[in-house]
Formats: C-alpha cells, sequence, structure tokens
C-alpha cells in the first residue's frame, strides 16, 4: 500500500461479536487499542448508507471506493484506497459504494 493506512494494528483486543447494519451489508469488528481508543475494521457492500456521528470520525479506506456526502452539504466526494477523510462528531453523512466492497478502518477521535 501506497498510503500511510496501516496493514495491521498490534496490540489490540478484538471484539467477537460484529457490528452489523443494513441487513449485513455493512460489518464491522471493534478493537480497542492499548491506550483505550477504539478503531472498527469494516466492509461496506453495494448501496447507500447514511452513518450519524458522536464523536469525530477519521475513515481510511483499505480497498474498494466510495463517494461521501457530508451531512448539511450537497458535495459528493469521492475516495479510493489510501484515500483519508473525516467526519465532524455529531454529524452524519451518506456513503455509497457502486461496486465491490469497501474495506475500511474508522478511528474515533477526540474533539
Amino acid at each position: 500500500m501506497s498510503s500511510n493506512i496501516p496493514e495491521s494494528i498490534a496490540g489490540v483486543t478484538a471484539t467477537t461479536k460484529a457490528n452489523v447494519y443494513f441487513d449485513g451489508k455493512v460489518v464491522s469488528h471493534s478493537l480497542e487499542q492499548a491506550d483505550g481508543s477504539v478503531v472498527t475494521l469494516g466492509l461496506i457492500y453495494p448501496g447507500t448508507y447514511h452513518f450519524g456521528t458522536g464523536k469525530p470520525e477519521k475513515m481510511e479506506l483499505v480497498a474498494g471506493a466510495c463517494d461521501v456526502v457530508l451531512d448539511g452539504s450537497t458535495d459528493r466526494s469521492s475516495y479510493k484506497a489510501g484515500d483519508t477523510f473525516n467526519i465532524p462528531g455529531n454529524s452524519g453523512f451518506d456513503i455509497t459504494v457502486a461496486e465491490g466492497i469497501c474495506e475500511y478502518i474508522c478511528t474515533f477521535l477526540e474533539e
């Protein structure tokens, strides 16, 4: 991979029960890092989905591609493997995967 997106995450505690959304079209697993911060590793199958945020989030695309529209905007941004984008806290976004599977790492950031 030609970006700064990690290929592995060492020293984590993985939650074995998956987070399943939209009838299984979005699935992730939570990982607690040694410092107590949480990231999720997930897959998004083709479709358009809306997510709300509590804390700000950083999304890193491991594989695939997606389009994102942040709440309150009509601007559509396209991302591919190796790209990163941020979502503000207490907001939301629409994410569209046109084909294939989008794989991601979501890091929950401090406000």
